[in-house]
């Protein structure tokens, strides 16, 4: 029985596997990256992916395939010789500052094309790879051992993609500093070594647009993300400087804005006027298709070892913002207790007895944190910990603060090809985001409360904050975009992570964290460790 094409391994992934195989496992589960190699790859082919740009002895864009190796993909240029055979010319990027040199996953992907034509009835006498950048072209011969060697390559990537689990990052390989995909593997994290490595996003001068403007409209032009109030524009941004956009209350999006951000897999997330997270969207096609499976297995079965490091990193995180900010240092004592208590439980609700004492401990000492000198000025009051429905300010200002959280933890487990709703400590039964709420535990202090604690004794809100609607006290216009622009501050500041030893932004911190979830649900990493700051 012969395969449909949809089933055939891309030559594409073969030469990925040549590379290295996690690499070539991650390509198959849908892990793309936008970094500045994959654009000098675009570039490269940018003229020859065109069949209509083909001429008169040369033909562009090819598709091909082998039925007998279950392979398909596409030369980038066959040329046609005096004698009737062809010449395979495939195209590449190399930055000016390297020699162009063929590599083997060069000569794997040719003898592929090679063999493909080959079985399709033509006769190929030559290969060559044209270098873009240096406008070189390196003729290319092929042995019979370079044929053999393709042919077990294409095996392998076949063992590679039918495979559950993701293969062993290269330990201590030089192919890792220059790989695509090392924000992706986490090759230093998966060993658990130190490491001077800076990872960082595949777009690092990327941002999330706030939309908040009440009653405006989102619209595309030329590429550009366009915010308008009545005909007058707002403000433009390039969708190349974005990686997700966040909605906050009455605002529209254009359904060809709606179409464009879901085509670069970017994230909608739609909140309230609040902070509250209503929904969000997300392109068709995602990765790790096979762990989102697993992770609803687990979910049902729950995960104490994750629960448990997530909570005690939860209390770990409190302690240590008390300790920096407040008069407490009984209370920070009896966290720390707690916070080596939450690895111990036999069961989840003895976990969250323990989580529900430290808690209980935290907010009864939040206000030591806070200047009683603004506070007094304000006319504010510190009364207890109100969650959902809150009227006074200092409540409100958390709540919004960590519905911020909640977007960029659904963010990230998005960006994973996770599913946000099924977690492993809070119940998935209520139909709230439950893995996303997992894993904002442990940046809840560090992030959320910090910025509330900073922008009230930095004076930077006040009663132009907020305003009374239907004898409900919320958040201003003003208000919105002042804890945004700090949150925005806050989880873009580099620290040094504790377990890893390289300098990392809050957001990127955030994402690692649901890599490693990936990892054990993928088998790639054995256990999940919390972010505990000191």
């Amino acid at each position: 029985m012969i395969s449909t094409d949809e089933s055939y391994l891309p030559i594409s992934l073969v030469a990925q596997t040549v590379y290295c195989p996690r690499r070539a496992w991650l390509e198959a589960n849908g892990e793309t990256t936008d970094t500045s190699q994959m654009q000098y790859g675009y570039s490269a082919h940018k003229n020859v992916d065109d069949p209509k740009t083909s001429r008169s002895r040369q033909r562009r864009s090819v598709l091909i395939r082998s039925d007998s190796l279950g392979l398909s993909g596409k030369c980038d240029a066959i040329e046609s010789e005096e004698d009737g055979t062809l010449r395979v010319v495939e195209y590449k990027s190399t930055p000016v500052r390297k020699n162009p040199q063929i590599t083997e996953a060069n000569r794997v992907q040719l003898a592929l094309q090679g063999i493909c034509l080959e079985e399709s009835g033509e006769s190929v006498s030559e290969f060559s790879v044209h270098f873009t950048h240096h406008n070189k072209t390196i003729a290319v011969e092929l042995s019979e051992d370079d044929f053999a060697l393709a042919r077990d390559y294409v095996e392998q990537t076949h063992k590679i993609v039918e495979s559950e689990h993701a293969p062993k990052p290269l330990e201590d390989s030089p192919k890792c500093s220059l790989c695509s995909h090392v924000s992706v593997c986490l090759p230093d994290e998966h060993f658990g070594r130190v490491t001077t490595q800076k990872i960082v996003p595949s777009k690092p001068d990327s941002q999330v647009a706030h939309l908040t403007v009440q009653g405006s409209r989102a619209t595309i032009k030329q590429g550009r993300l366009i915010v308008q109030l009545k005909g007058e524009q707002l403000g433009d941004i390039p969708l190349e400087r974005i990686h997700s956009v966040v909605v906050h209350g009455n605002i529209d999006i254009s359904s060809a804005l709606l179409r464009e951000l879901m085509w670069r897999n970017y994230t909608v997330i739609w909140c309230s006027s609040t902070g509250r997270v209503y929904g969000w969207s997300q392109a068709g096609s995602g990765p790790n298709g096979l762990a989102r499976v697993q992770q609803h297995v687990l979910s049902e079965r729950g995960s104490l070892p994750i629960s448990c490091e997530m909570i005690s990193s939860k209390i770990a995180n409190q302690a240590t913002l008390l300790r920096r900010n407040g008069e407490a240092t009984e209370t920070v004592k009896n966290l720390r207790k707690l916070q080596q208590e939450a690895l111990k439980p036999s069961s989840l609700p003895e976990l969250f007895g323990i989580e529900g004492e430290a808690a209980s401990l935290y907010f009864a000492n939040f206000n030591t944190m806070l200047n009683g000198d603004v506070l007094e000025t304000l006319g504010w009051e510190w009364q207890g910990r109100v969650g959902r429905g809150a009227n006074d300010p200092i409540n409100i200002l958390l709540n919004y603060a960590y519905g911020l959280l909640t977007s960029e933890c659904i963010r990230a487990i998005l960006t994973c090809g996770l599913d946000p709703h099924a977690g492993f400590l809070h119940s998935s039964n209520r139909n709230k985001p439950a893995l996303a709420l997992d894993l904002m535990e442990e940046f809840r202090a560090i992030i959320a409360d910090s910025v509330v604690v900073s922008l009230i004794n930095r004076k930077q809100v006040d009663s132009a904050s907020f305003s009374t609607v239907g004898g409900s006290l919320r958040l201003s216009p003003v208000g919105r975009k002042t804890i945004i622009k700090a949150f925005e501050h806050r989880i873009n500041t580099e620290f040094r992570h504790p377990i890893f030893g390289y300098s990392v932004s809050w957001r990127r911190t955030i994402e690692i964290q649901a890599r490693m979830i990936l990892g054990v649900l993928n088998g790639s990493h054995s256990a999940y460790t919390g972010v505990k700051v000191r």
